[in-house]
């Protein structure tokens, strides 16, 4: 992103974010501050990512129709849920106003080998997300570490409907990395299908944004990243935005990383 400011930047990333509270002790009053703070003076953020029990909670703060979307989480974070339980928390959720769903897939069977497995699961909550419900497919790559694992689950995703590949839960030693970033983004262009990506777990700065959304740019076109193409999940990445585009960061913090 060299022809762009970090201002520019951060707005672009603002534009993309799916400001995140999966807190195991996150509260009510929490959420409330999660819905105010994706709606900046700078504009809002993409959707706010909850854990489910707070979706019916959330929508009856932003309405229905919110420019501001919600995402949950499901079969999340293990990825070790049966199909049709997770098909039933996938329903409660958008019955309660989901916008999209975060689902994990059986990564540890996937690594022991079990490709159907991931298949199997992505076709029965792609079939749950009817209509204009968003279904992000997290497979992990932390977890799986290698190279040809992380093509080959990006792959298996997209073939079996996802509407984005996401990288990871941020829940395990190793998130999102620029190298499973080029891989995934890679396997989309490949594909030759309209799936978006989002990286999650660890993008804290708009330097950090930046890295992500040249990648992409490189690898696809220019103006490729887009709210239906690509996401941040992050949750301490708003506060490094915002401090961008008030002008209490001074560009040069992060112009070492363009």
């Amino acid at each position: 992103m060299n022809s762009h400011s970090i201002r520019e930047t951060a707005a672009v990333a603002l534009s993309l974010l799916d400001l995140t509270n999966l807190k195991d002790d996150c509260t009510e009053a929490q959420i409330d501050a999660l819905c105010a703070r994706a709606q900046t003076p700078f504009g809002n953020s993409a959707a706010i990512c909850i854990w489910p029990r707070f979706v019916a909670y959330a929508r009856n703060i932003l309405g229905t129709g919110h420019v501001v979307r919600i995402a949950t989480v499901v079969n999340f974070p293990s990825g070790e849920m049966e199909v049709a339980d997770v098909a039933a928390e996938t329903r409660e959720a958008i019955a309660d106003g989901a916008d999209e769903i975060d689902l994990v897939i059986p990564y540890r069977k996937f690594i022991a080998g079990d490709e159907k497995a991931v298949t199997d699961m992505v076709r029965a909550i792609r079939a749950e997300c009817t209509g204009p419900v968003l279904l992000k497919v997290i497979i992990e790559t932390g977890e799986l570490k290698d190279a040809a694992l992380i093509r080959r689950a990006s792959e298996l995703a997209i073939e079996a409907g996802a509407d984005f590949i996401k990288t990871s839960t941020g829940k395990v030693a190793v998130n999102a990395t620029l190298e499973a970033a080029d891989i995934m983004i890679r396997s989309i262009r490949e594909s030759g299908r309209k799936v978006g990506f989002k990286p999650a777990g660890g993008i804290g700065s708009v330097a950090d944004a930046a890295l992500y959304l040249s990648l992409a740019e490189t690898i696809m076109t220019p103006d490729w990243p887009m709210p239906s193409t690509f996401r941040f999940g992050a949750s301490g990445l708003l506060d490094d935005i915002l401090a961008v585009l008030s002008g209490a960061q001074p560009a040069s913090v992060a112009a070492s990383s363009y």
